[in-house]
């Protein structure tokens, strides 16, 4: 497994780790097979009196359907830190006005009768609800409430080690966070963002403080990181963490597709492969999860699968929106606001008498548009990053694994070096990108000096007619079931053209964007995959392989492009090589656009091809 080394590193380093408990004494992690330090919890005397004291549960929190609805979440802001691909569009979302969020006031209200009626659980959600200032006195005001068992935050981490011991202290019971790989640089492109460090302390804290388990939630998306399942659970082994895989769900603004979407019984298959001694643990009443362990792991596996086995029949959860609004269907558009009641002074039964409307209104299950099939989508080929996603600089040569590791190993010591500058060459004269290691050879900057015309190395007879276009005159696919299979591979550069400024500020790694040569490689990657559904006449090819190269030339300001893809089949993959090296080309426009729109794409081109019938092509 090629995350194999940084499973090891982590369960050393966090296994020898030394923490405080509430006393002041030094505590140890336990080794696998001891005990775990019980997760933070409601005291047991308070568990038994409320086990004792239950009142029957409120008919105003049970739907027409008989489900009774224990579980509050409750969103402290709309914004967020990060921009994660799944979730929100780059440019963000419309923000409401602050005035029209619920104050902290107004969240314990409707806390406290929510838990009057029977709700025992809360969990905070945003946007990210650690951006908000005052969620620590919010968890803190919650905790007071008599009745609640459990209160939940659900963060995507990177501000969670710096808060984390004082939410604990103000009575935080559970975490959650958001994860979805275990390589920096492909964090950065699916959050938009920088910030995979601060997310590894926030889970390195939360387990030093007891947390147990810790959960990881990791959205899978096929074609980007469905290759990390085996190292998202090869970390339970000696972590206290419960990996949760959700399959991939619509949001307006994610530009949801079903073929993106990696089922359970897929997801479950591949962990079965690997560990086919996996055993189901029993299930929760009304849990979400679907949950696994491997004989001898500290930590679980769990499936949420919202799309492929919906769970609305045991459904007991609410929402109410940082505006104040009651949702009681994450998918449906329904919603009653209880802000407004709220402040027009309504009295404790009017908003029960409204929540109790609402409740009663909920269908017996989410849009039918959302629940998808058991069955797998169509499969798309996918290159894992891991065994073919490498960094090269002048002094470095440094796969994305020996990141990780570097990150691990040094992650909560503020003497180490950003990432960037240790890992990725900042500040030297040349920064050289790679999805996998080649040879040295240096671009040469473009000419004005007329070139060389391609030699084609084989035979490659001529046709007098367009082979997309019927005897008709009408777009059409080539027939190619009669061709035989043959290796093919093909190269394709491209020339970006950036300008000093510009230039000097990808060299440097100081765009506000993020790294550009990084994100333009890996939207290489992701172009040559997808050029089937770009390019409307081109066959869908089974990539075994594709390869993305980005190097600085400092001579003219310019970034070269260089993509190969491999297949076997009857057709080529020429037009994945130059759909691969155009978009990366484009990326690195979009990167660079807010400091120069004087940059130009140039030299897009086939380099080479060989296989096929109509033999070699070389350019030279």
């Amino acid at each position: 497994m090629a995350a194999q080394p940084v499973s090891r590193l982590l369960r050393r380093v966090l296994r020898s780790s030394v923490r405080s408990c509430s006393s002041g004494a030094p505590v140890t992690q336990p080794h696998p097979g001891e005990p775990s330090h019980p997760a933070v919890e409601v005291p047991s005397g308070r568990r038994r009196f409320l086990r004792e004291h239950a009142a029957p549960f409120s008919a105003f929190l049970t739907d027409s359907f008989g489900r009774r609805h224990s579980y509050l979440r409750i969103s402290l802001t709309e914004k967020c830190n990060l921009r994660c691909q799944y979730c929100m569009p780059e440019e963000g979302v419309p923000l409401t006005p602050k005035a029209d969020l619920l104050t902290t006031e107004e969240i314990r209200t409707l806390a406290r009768l929510f838990v009057k009626e029977g709700v025992d659980k809360i969990r905070l959600t945003g946007g990210e609800p650690l951006i908000r200032p005052d969620v620590v006195d919010i968890v803190a005001q919650l905790h007071q409430l008599e009745g609640l068992r459990t209160i939940g935050i659900t963060t995507n981490g990177i501000n969670l080690a710096r808060l984390l011991p004082q939410l604990q202290k103000a009575g935080l019971s559970t975490i959650n966070i958001s994860l979805d790989t275990l390589v920096p640089a492909k964090f950065e492109f699916i959050v938009r963002r920088k910030g995979f460090r601060k997310v590894m302390e926030g889970i390195h804290k939360a387990i030093e403080l007891g947390y147990s388990p810790v959960k990881v939630n990791c959205v899978v998306m096929r074609g980007l990181n469905e290759d990390e399942l085996l190292d998202f659970v090869a970390l339970t082994e000696g972590l206290p963490l419960d990996v949760r895989f959700i399959e991939y769900m619509p949001f307006d603004g994610n530009k949801w597709n079903f073929k993106k979407m990696v089922s359970y019984k897929e997801m479950l298959d591949t962990l079965r492969q690997q560990w086919p001694e996996l055993e189901k643990l029993p299930e929760e009443e009304s849990s979400t999860a679907k949950t696994f362990k491997i004989p001898g792991f500290r930590g679980r596996v769990s499936f949420i699968t919202s799309m492929s086995e919906h769970f609305c029949g045991t459904c007991n959860r609410l929402r109410i929106t940082a505006d104040g609004n009651l949702k009681v269907c994450l998918f449906g558009n329904s919603e009653v606001s209880l802000r407004d009641h709220l402040r027009a002074g309504a009295s404790e039964e009017e908003l029960l008498s409204i929540i109790g409307a609402a409740v009663g209104r909920k269908k017996r299950q989410h849009a039918e548009l959302f629940l998808m099939r058991q069955d797998s989508p169509p499969a798309i080929p996918s290159i894992s990053f891991r065994d073919s996603l490498h960094v090269q600089g002048l002094r470095h040569r440094v796969s994305f694994s020996s990141q990780t590791v570097t990150l691990w190993k040094g992650g909560w010591l503020a003497q180490i070096p950003l990432l960037a500058q240790r890992c990725l060459g900042s500040g030297l004269p040349q920064r050289h990108y790679g999805s996998h290691l080649d040879s040295d050879a240096n671009p040469k900057c473009l000419s004005p000096e007329p070139r060389a015309p391609a030699t084609p190395s084989g035979p490659l007879p001529t046709s007098d007619q367009l082979t997309h276009v019927d005897r008709e005159g009408q777009a059409a696919m080539v027939d190619v079931g009669g061709k035989p299979d043959t290796e093919r591979v093909a190269v394709a550069s491209a020339v970006v053209l950036l300008g000093p400024v510009a230039y000097k500020l990808v060299q440097e790694n100081q765009l506000k964007k993020g790294d550009a040569l990084v994100v333009a490689q890996l939207a290489g990657v992701q172009a040559a995959k997808l050029t089937s559904q770009l390019i409307p006449l081109c066959h869908h090819v089974a990539l075994s392989h594709v390869q993305v190269q980005l190097e600085l030339d400092s001579t003219c300001h310019a970034v070269v492009v260089r993509a190969s893809c491999r297949a076997r089949g009857p057709t080529g993959v020429e037009m994945e090589a130059l759909t691969s090296a155009a978009v990366a080309a484009l990326t690195l426009y979009d990167m660079c656009k807010a400091v120069s729109r004087d940059i130009v794409l140039a030299e897009i081109k086939l380099v080479s091809k060989t296989g096929g019938q109509r033999g070699d092509f070389h350019r030279t």
